[in-house]
């Protein structure tokens, strides 16, 4: 049975988010490369279940500027190509989306989100989403749509916040991913994003957090149940 999941990190902190978490619990090989630091991915194996591309700092379409990019899209494609799960966070998602030929930039409102945020789903969500939901952001680009793209959730700033490619690739533009005390790293790390038009305030944030960072982490283990469905199935 295929065991591995390939985790595409643009960061070098501590890899303790909540699909590491889940995949030690259930069973499944997290294996984390950061090829802005030279780790190489690779070719798709026979124990490869799943691939994740992290969020980060890097522009979805500066491939000239940061030649690693071509080597997470061509993980990407191959993922794609071979129905691979597939999910794609904030710059993942951009990614994404920039490989099927959408857009992906800078929005011309200038906001920023930098916080907990309220998504809300789509007329085409089916059980991906079923209520309106705060998550954790911590974006400034977009994207549009790709071609064929099922749109699952959106926000008040930023219409796309969610999609769907084939059966089981997935973009998030949010980050349900990172726990509490991670998003506390960001806080400390980020002091001069606040004061950007659309950032919540430091009090604001963490108010949020309070209110709505367990029901966020319930969704989102469901979510990963669905989405590691086939290899978690006989655990």
């Amino acid at each position: 049975m295929k065991r591995r999941v390939l985790m595409i990190r643009h960061d070098d902190g501590p890899d303790d988010d909540r699909i590491n978490t889940y995949c030690r619990h259930r069973g499944l090989v997290g294996d984390v490369r950061r090829p802005f630091l030279g780790d190489p991915l690779g070719r798709v194996a026979e124990d490869l279940a799943a691939v994740v591309v992290y969020g980060g700092p890097y522009n979805a379409y500066d491939t000239a500027l940061h030649p690693f990019l071509n080597d997470e899209y061509a993980m990407i494609g191959a993922a794609l190509d071979q129905g691979l799960p597939l999910l794609g966070l904030c710059q993942g998602a951009q990614m994404m989306a920039w490989h099927q030929g959408a857009w992906a930039g800078a929005p011309e409102h200038g906001k920023k989100e930098f916080g907990l945020y309220e998504i809300t789903p789509t007329d085409t969500a089916s059980d991906f989403l079923n209520h309106p939901l705060h998550v954790t952001q911590f974006h400034f680009h977009t994207f549009d749509l790709p071609a064929g793209a099922v749109h699952l959730a959106r926000s008040e700033m930023f219409e796309n916040q969610a999609f769907r490619l084939g059966d089981n690739a997935y973009g998030l533009q949010f980050h349900p991913e990172q726990t509490a005390s991670g998003f506390r790293r960001w806080q400390q790390s980020a002091t001069d994003s606040y004061g950007i038009a659309g950032v919540q305030t430091r009090e604001e944030q963490d108010a949020l957090l309070a209110e709505h960072d367990a029901a966020q982490a319930r969704w989102f283990l469901h979510f990963l149940d669905r989405f590691f469905a086939t290899e978690t199935a006989t655990e």
